[in-house]
C-alpha cells in the first residue's frame, strides 16, 4: 500500500486462483522428511519453499541440495540462507546416494548452493554424488543443476566427465534484471556454461530455466529463449516468480496461464525438445518425465 492507502503499482497483494496449492501432507511426505533429517541432507524443495513440494514429495521425488545449506551469493529471489558456509560433509555424496536408493529413484535431481569459497566451486562434489548414486542405485538417471562456476571451464569439465544424463543451469531472469535480481551473477557466465557444456560433450542434454513476473517484458523472455536455442539447449522451464518474503525482490505481476501457454508454444516453435511452462513450474518439475522421454536407454 502507498501512503494514501492505495495498492502500489506492480505489487499484487493476493495470489490468483491458479497459484493456490495445498500444504504438503501425507504418509510419503512425512516419510521423506524423516529420511532427509536422518541422513542430514538438504533439499531445494524445503530451502526454496517450492509450491510443488506436496505433489513431488507425495510421489517420493525430491531435489537434493548439496555443498551444505549456506550460499556465498545473495540473490534477491532466493530463500536459501546466505553467509559463511560450514566445512563440507565428506559423507554427503554417500548419504545422497543412500537416500536415492531408499526412495527407489529412477531419476535423481541434484543441485547446490553457490560455493565461491571452494576451489572449482564444489564441482568435484557433484562428480562424487553422480558416481555414488550410480553405484548404489544402478539404472537411475542423474540430472545436475549446477552453478555458473564463474564461467570457468575446468570445473564444468569435472562434472561433464561424469556424463550426467541431464546437465542444467538456470539463467533465472532476463539480462536487464540481472544486476537487480542476482547481482553477483552475470548473464554471459550463464550462457558460457551452457555453451561450453556442448563444446565439451556435444551429445549432452542441456537444460535451463527462467522466472517471469519480476518486471521483464515478454519480448525479453522470448529473446532469452532464442539465446538458449542458439546454444542448442534441449529443455527449458518457465515459471512464475513468487517472493519468499517482503525482503526479497517484489513480484511485479502475475503472468496468466494463457501467457505461459503462449511461451510453451513459442518454445516448441524455436526447436526446444521439451518446454515446461506454467505458473507453478520449477526447475525440476516433471524432471523424471523429461528424463524418460529424452535420455537414451
Amino acid at each position: 500500500m502507498d501512503r494514501n492507502g492505495q495498492q502500489a503499482p506492480n505489487t499484487p497483494q493476493r495470489r490468483p486462483p491458479w497459484l493456490r496449492v495445498r500444504a504438503p501432507t501425507g504418509e510419503n511426505y512425512r516419510w521423506l522428511k524423516h529420511l532427509m533429517r536422518a541422513k542430514e541432507l538438504h533439499t531445494v524443495c524445503e530451502e526454496a519453499h517450492c509450491p510443488n513440494m506436496g505433489e513431488c514429495w507425495g510421489n517420493r521425488t525430491a531435489t537434493f541440495l548439496i555443498l551444505g545449506d549456506t550460499c556465498t551469493r545473495n540473490c534477491r529471489f532466493c530463500n536459501v540462507h546466505t553467509g559463511r558456509p560450514a566445512a563440507l560433509d565428506p559423507e554427503e555424496p554417500n548419504n545422497v546416494a543412500q537416500a536415492a536408493r531408499a526412495m527407489g529413484l529412477k531419476h535423481a535431481v541434484v543441485t547446490s548452493v553457490d560455493r565461491d569459497d571452494l576451489p572449482g566451486g564444489g564441482a568435484s562434489v557433484f562428480a562424487e554424488v553422480i558416481r555414488a548414486i550410480r553405484a548404489l542405485q544402478p539404472g537411475c538417471t542423474v540430472e545436475v543443476l549446477i552453478p555458473d562456476f564463474r564461467a570457468q571451464i575446468e570445473p564444468l569439465k569435472v562434472v561433464i566427465d561424469e556424463r550426467p544424463d541431464i546437465l542444467g543451469h538456470n539463467v533465472e531472469t532476463v539480462p536487464s534484471l540481472f544486476r537487480k535480481v542476482q547481482p553477483q551473477c552475470r548473464y554471459d557466465w550463464s550462457l558460457a556454461v551452457l555453451r561450453n557444456a556442448k563444446v565439451l560433450w556435444p551429445e549432452a542434454i542441456t537444460k535451463s530455466g527462467i522466472m517471469v513476473g519480476l518486471g521483464e517484458t515478454m519480448d525479453e523472455v522470448l529473446d532469452v529463449l532464442r539465446d538458449l536455442r542458439e546454444l542448442d539447449v534441449d529443455i527449458v522451464t518457465i515459471g512464475q516468480y513468487l517472493a519468499p518474503s517482503r525482503q526479497h525482490a517484489p513480484i511485479a505481476r502475475y503472468c496468466t496461464p494463457e501467457e505461459f501457454e503462449m511461451l510453451r508454444e513459442r518454445g516448441y516453435q524455436m526447436g526446444f525438445r521439451w518446454v515446461e511452462s506454467g505458473p507453478l513450474v520449477r526447475s525440476s518439475y516433471h524432471a523424471d518425465a523429461q528424463a524418460r522421454e529424452l535420455c537414451p536407454g
